[in-house]
């Protein structure tokens, strides 16, 4: 059986030798046995245990969790495998689909073609990151949330491409027209900011297929204060986040004067 020294684990796995004392520190990854020279050895067994510290440590799991499932009855290192690479494909694919967009919207910068906003954040946003913001949404405000959520998705998915990228590029021309409003120094409550809250509530009310009031649209103002809408918000210009929540807010106990 052919056996690595700890130097050569660490330059064959493109680790160092320090992280391979660590892990024996804490239990995670054992020599196979220990020479007369005090040297530590690795066989082929703690080096595929090696190799799915490192798989499940590139996941983002901590240590400790790692531990517990290489340690778990019934651990399946070929099954643990195959799921994956399951998973690893599926990001590959999601990541090739980001460096599409980005080399587009590059091209775009550099004059060498047109890119459609509605291009912008192709296969940036996840699956799994929509179904957060849906289960967020229905678990503040409601079933009645899932039913909307699903009438918005079925309405975009009838629409054309012409007709997606015409939608969009009115809310950024709404967006940009209310950012505008906190460059020019106008506070969020300003009555002048009325004709671009109108306009984006009008959008908001396509959006759900049905009339968004006053009410409802205050009520919105709330759904705008998730982390991931601020960060949104924040890109378009700093402070945009909480003004264009107080401004909506506004809007919408001036209706009830």
């Amino acid at each position: 059986m052919k056996t690595y020294s700890v130097n050569q684990l660490a330059r064959l796995a493109g680790v160092s030798v320090r992280t391979l004392h660590h892990y024996d520190e804490i239990g995670l990854l054992k020599p196979a046995f220990t020479g007369e020279n005090r040297y530590r050895y690795y066989g082929e067994d703690e080096l595929l245990r090696l190799q799915q510290i490192l798989i499940h440590r590139e996941l983002n799991i901590p240590l400790a969790e790692i531990g517990a499932i290489l340690d778990a009855p019934g651990f399946d290192r070929l099954e643990a495998l195959q799921k994956q690479r399951e998973r690893l494909d599926e990001q590959a694919q999601r990541f090739a689909g980001m460096v599409r967009t980005i080399d587009r919207t590059i091209a775009h910068l550099k004059g060498e073609r047109k890119m459609q906003e509605s291009q912008l954040y192709a296969g940036i946003v996840s699956p799994e990151k929509q179904a957060e913001y849906e289960a967020w949404l229905v678990e503040h405000y409601g079933s009645a949330m899932e039913e909307r959520i699903e009438r918005s998705r079925k309405d975009m998915a009838a629409m054309s491409e012409a007709e997606r990228q015409a939608w969009m590029a009115e809310l950024k021309a709404i967006e940009d027209g209310l950012a505008e409003g906190l460059r020019r120094g106008l506070p969020p409550q300003a009555a002048a900011l009325d004709p671009m809250l109108e306009r984006h509530r009008r959008w908001v009310g396509r959006s759900w297929g049905r009339d968004c009031t006053p009410e409802a649209y205050a009520n919105l103002a709330d759904i705008y204060r998730h982390p991931d809408f601020r960060a949104r918000y924040e890109a378009i210009e700093p402070g945009f986040a909480d003004y264009l929540v107080a401004a909506m807010k506004a809007w919408a106990r001036r209706q009830g004067d």
